[in-house]
């Protein structure tokens, strides 16, 4: 019996350093030496400044900026706290949230049917997409808050329209914050570029969703 103590002991040691300790450590340095980017969070920094992520979404707000989808993470696009609102499709609580989010959003294109992302959470409340009707349906308010030509501000989505995963997985996206940042470093009227913090700073953009 003590034998067999004494090998359930030195396995538990063993399986313990090699599987928490040096397997993490291994793959934590692959990752750092091949993939760096990934690994941090494709985080976007701006002036030595980290404004975002790619990969997590941020609430925008101002007619100058695209804005994201509504997020159910927490308080609103909480990493820490991913997830939906779980509630059902006939729960009066999503229905009058979403009614008043089509009457917010309604005002950007009138006469044009809401796109359904920008007025219902994802199911990790933190993505950094819109689908490109989303995007088309903010340009008007975008090009008039900015006094850019439309075209302008269609040719700038389209650069940043993201396709379908090697041509068929999933469907084209837009992703939010590199758009507006790409508008901010246009030049025009840009006073302010996003920050995930939500102040109105000198190199900052609102953050806040519909």
């Amino acid at each position: 019996m003590k034998k067999n103590l004494l090998i359930s002991v030195l396995m538990t040691i063993v399986t313990s350093v090699l599987l928490g300790l040096i397997y993490p450590l291994v793959v934590t340095g692959l990752a750092q030496l091949l993939m760096k980017d990934k690994a941090n969070g494709q985080l976007i920094v701006q002036n030595a400044t980290t404004v975002g992520s790619r990969i997590i979404g941020q609430p925008f707000s101002g007619p100058r900026y695209f804005h994201s989808r509504p997020s159910a993470a927490g308080n609103g696009y909480d990493p820490t706290n991913s997830g939906a609102s779980n509630l059902g499709p006939t729960n009066h609580a999503l229905l009058d949230r979403v009614a008043a989010s089509v009457a917010a959003a309604a005002p950007d294109d009138p006469g044009v049917q809401v796109p359904i992302d920008l007025v219902t959470t994802s199911g990790s409340g933190l993505d950094p997409h819109i689908s490109p009707a989303a995007a088309a349906f903010q340009i008007a308010r975008v090009a008039r808050a900015r006094g850019m030509n439309e075209e302008d501000v269609r040719r700038v989505v389209a650069e940043h329209t993201e396709g379908r995963q090697l041509g068929f997985l999933g469907e084209p996206r837009v992703n939010v914050l590199e758009l507006n940042l790409a508008l901010d470093a246009m030049g025009h009227k840009a006073a302010q570029s996003p920050s995930p913090d939500g102040a109105n700073q000198p190199a900052a953009a609102p953050a806040s969703n519909l």
